[in-house]
């Protein structure tokens, strides 16, 4: 097992799988400047490097992300003038949400704790969410008079609806993981014990599996989104012509010949 850390995140790669643990546990792994530099490292890895295949995302203690370290953006030590919270997030959540959303890997979030503002909406752009049932997804940001970022305006009322999206940002009413995975906002709600066991297993299942099908298959359910019908049975087209000339194809089809299991390489 390959492992490596900076302060605000942990970083190791065993049988394929990326794992980065985001690690200001005393904060309750609220952002600050460092950690994003560190968690968007370890995702340029995860890009870069093909002996990564899935990425598993995590927290540190006893919760994920609570969001923006708010002693970073005080009014007060600046002489009560007020922060410019777009330039922070045109320089460091949306890049971070970019950079999950087009990484043509699976990205596991495990949700160990409370997921709170942009902790929350960064869990839910990952691709499958694993919580402990001890979690709680909370839309913070009407609480200090903000409005919802990280992809949370875009991310909930897809996944939720705009009544319940409306009601949990506004209300900043706190979601229980079981709740979570019934209204189909998170994949699973396991036990707060079995969490990372469960995640990690998941990853690696998908770690072994062939990446580029894997890749393009997120790609082509995020573009559903915007795309029309015609456009969607296109893009289908052009992108199984892509996978079928893959080695993970020509190994998929002779497993299920021979009736063994595939060894998927990757590529």
């Amino acid at each position: 097992m390959e492992q490596s850390s900076h302060d605000t995140v942990l970083v190791s790669l065993e049988q394929g799988v990326l794992r980065l643990t985001l690690n200001r546990p005393d904060k309750l792994n609220s952002f600050n400047e460092d950690m994003h530099l560190a968690l968007r490292a370890g995702l340029d890895r995860a890009e870069q490097n093909s002996a990564v295949r899935a990425v598993l995302l995590t927290g540190a203690g006893r919760g994920f992300c609570a969001g923006q370290d708010l002693g970073d953006r005080d009014p007060r030590k600046s002489g009560g003038s007020a922060p410019d919270l777009g330039a922070t997030i045109e320089k460091f959540y949306n890049p971070l949400v970019r950079q999950i959303r087009r990484l043509e890997k699976p990205v596991i979030c495990a949700v160990n704790g409370v997921a709170a503002g942009a902790g929350a909406n960064l869990a839910l752009v990952c691709d499958i969410v694993l919580a402990a049932r001890s979690a709680r997804f909370i839309q913070a940001f009407s609480k200090i008079g903000l409005v919802p970022d990280s992809g949370g305006t875009w991310s909930l009322p897809r996944l939720l609806g705009e009544a319940r999206a409306k009601a949990l940002t506004l209300t900043a009413a706190p979601l229980n993981a079981e709740t979570a995975a019934d209204w189909g906002l998170i994949w699973r709600a396991v036990d707060d014990e079995a969490l990372q066991d469960e995640a990690l297993k998941l990853a690696q299942q998908l770690a072994q599996g062939p990446t580029r099908g894997l890749g393009l298959t997120k790609l082509a359910i995020q573009a559903a989104a915007t795309n029309s019908l015609d456009q969607q049975l296109e893009l289908e087209r052009d992108w199984q012509r892509e996978a079928g000339r893959s080695q993970d194809y020509a190994e998929g089809v002779a497993a299920f010949l021979d009736k063994r299991p595939a060894v998927f390489k990757g590529n």
